[in-house]
């Protein structure tokens, strides 16, 4: 029994060590799989509850971002020319969703911080302990 458990250890390990490595070499493929297909559902948004939409909504909350790279990927949408930005937008609990880029999160160090992160752990700039 013991030996039969051992077995099934490893072998999710070595599933988990598969998954991981699969990962590391599509990485470039999987991120802009994802984008792209973000952008799509941006594009398509509306507020009638379509799970697409709310997806972008819970994403924009959690995240607290706004957009693909920021509050500009809206501006090119027909919601945005119909209602402005997504009340998931909004900085402030409080706010309607406006045209005014003042009111939208816009997280900008985040994402400079994330690239330099990514750019040092792609450059192996690391110590290995």
């Amino acid at each position: 029994m013991l030996k039969l458990y051992a077995m099934f250890l490893t072998l999710i390990f070595l599933v988990e060590l598969v998954a991981a490595i699969v990962g590391f070499v599509f990485r470039h493929e999987i991120k802009n799989s994802f984008k792209n297909n973000y952008e799509k559902t941006i594009k398509q948004y509306n507020s009638t509850g379509d799970y697409r939409s709310d997806a972008v909504d819970k994403i924009q909350n959690t995240l607290h971002c706004c957009g693909v790279t920021d509050y500009r990927d809206w501006k090119d949408t027909n919601y945005y020319l119909e209602k402005g930005f997504p009340k998931s937008c909004c900085k402030l609990e409080n706010c309607s969703p406006q045209r005014d880029a003042d009111k939208v999160n816009n997280e900008l160090i985040g994402i400079f911080l994330a690239y330099c992160l990514s750019r040092a752990i792609t450059n192996n700039q690391y110590e290995i302990v």
